[in-house]
């Protein structure tokens, strides 16, 4: 049956305006005023405002690390991404000796259980003749975008060399490098003088990562793709100096374009040294205040172009079970390293969290329109990473991911509140006040208020195409 959803405050990345939208089978087919449509289920949405859902263009589920694994899989972390308002994510493929079909193979078959749209990019963690041969054959699978790291020595990174060539072969391909901005030459002797001098809280994880480290990775990394000619998107900036550097590079007409996420925003190192640091342990760090506000005036200005959330949980106490759909779940978590810094999973809850706290806090705060909140949030990511206009658009023609938010809701936020599948939620006692009242996937209500309407395996796997430089 068509649904109309009447009356409406459309939300775009450039307008807003009032309409009507009818939703046939999977797609918006016409937007308009007082539209008719005599067999359709009509929603009410006076007062309400209408927004695609979002895309998260940077999640971890089902990650492992440091003997345990990331506490949300393909369905828990949908879910919750869902209730936030969010109807697509995209998530990071593990480089596996066995070649590229086998490790998206891997998480295809991971991602099954999939509640909402998805897609992957995939990690460069090796390199050499071989793998540079077979990079341009994940465009046949859809994925085009590769992760590159400048940290995590003898892990991760691959050398200057090994980046270059990447990005020289995603120039000739159509391919776009994203890059983990910190210099781990710098950061592995800070820890290794850390632990030396018995300094194992958590603070001293940020304080072996400093953030000139990340400032002159992000401009070595604008530079080398300046020379490729090649584009670049860098991902979770969080120092402010990093955003000085992208707007330094993009003004020179550099293709480099950035993200940060919401925890770099409101919280800092201070928040590393409460009893309960540990929560905010991920990579790259928190940094300062002057770091949060230059992040926000970089958003304001326009000059990032994306903010994605690094979803990556895990419990604080992994020793204690919660419940989650009815059901007894514990997994290992922080706990694993209550007596050294370096053996803290990095990785922090999110998903849910970031549209509603960068409405309340972003929009109604007044750092960003809420234009820009569909730019930053839906549209940017649809564009950059090849899923414009089917996603990230409400338009005739795509897909019906759809945010219907009451915009004075007001919620006393928290892991209560979190469908994340973890113990703690970052925001605490936060007030909201605007949340999503009813979210569609491809047509489909999954979120009707408090009410669960998704399922396993409702999610498609998007092969993604060429995407913008924006």
């Amino acid at each position: 049956m068509p649904t109309l959803i009447k009356n409406g405050t459309l939300i775009t990345a450039s307008d807003t305006f009032q309409a009507d939208i009818l939703i046939e089978g999977e797609t918006i087919s016409q937007i308009g005023k007082d539209l008719p449509h005599p067999s359709a289920e009509v929603i009410d949405a006076a007062g309400k405002l209408i927004m695609p859902g979002g895309i998260d263009p940077h999640v971890h589920l089902d990650l492992p690390m440091f003997g345990t694994v990331s506490s949300d899989d393909h369905y828990t972390g949908h879910k919750a991404a869902a209730f936030g308002g969010t109807t697509t994510a995209m998530d990071f493929v593990v480089q596996e000796d066995k070649g590229f079909e086998y490790s998206v193979d891997v998480w295809r078959k991971m991602s099954e259980k999939a509640a909402i749209d998805y897609s992957f990019h995939m990690n460069l963690t090796k390199f050499d003749d071989k793998i540079a041969k077979d990079i341009p054959n994940l465009m046949k699978m859809g994925v085009q975008t590769l992760k590159v790291f400048t940290a995590y020595n003898g892990k991760l990174r691959l050398d200057d060399g090994g980046i270059f060539k990447a990005l020289r072969i995603a120039k000739e391909n159509g391919m776009l490098i994203m890059a983990h901005c910190e210099n781990g030459d710098v950061i592995e002797p800070f820890i290794a003088d850390a632990l030396a001098a018995g300094h194992t809280t958590p603070e001293w994880h940020a304080l072996t990562r400093p953030k000139w480290g990340a400032v002159e990775s992000s401009l070595r990394m604008a530079a080398m793709a300046e020379q490729a000619d090649s584009p670049v998107y860098i991902v979770h900036m969080n120092a402010g100096g990093e955003v000085d550097m992208l707007k330094y590079a993009r003004e020179r007409g550099v293709k480099v374009m950035g993200e940060t996420c919401p925890p770099y925003l409101f919280f800092s190192v201070d928040n590393l040294r409460q009893p309960d640091g540990a929560k905010w342990i991920c990579s790259p760090p928190m940094r300062d205040k002057e770091d949060n506000a230059r992040l926000w005036k970089g958003l304001h200005e326009n000059t990032l172009q994306t903010i994605g959330t690094d979803h990556c949980p895990f419990f604080f106490d992994g020793t204690k079970p919660i419940m989650y759909e009815g059901k007894e779940v514990k997994i290992a978590g922080k706990e694993l390293g209550k007596d050294n810094f370096t053996k803290i999973p990095n990785g922090l809850p999110g998903i849910q969290d970031r549209l509603p706290i960068m409405w309340t806090y972003g929009v109604r705060a007044g750092h960003i329109t809420a234009n820009q909140f569909v730019a930053y949030n839906c549209t940017n990511p649809a564009k950059i990473f090849g899923l414009y206009p089917k996603k990230g658009a409400l338009i005739p023609g795509a897909d019906a991911d759809i945010a219907i938010w009451d915009p004075e809701k007001k919620i006393k936020y928290g892991v209560a509140h979190s469908h994340q599948r973890t113990d703690y939620n970052l925001y605490e006692g936060w007030e909201i006040v605007g949340y999503p009242e009813k979210v569609f996937l491809r047509g489909k209500m999954i979120v009707d208020g408090e009410r669960w309407l998704g399922k396993s395996g409702d999610g498609q796997y998007l092969k993604r195409g060429i995407g913008e430089i924006l």
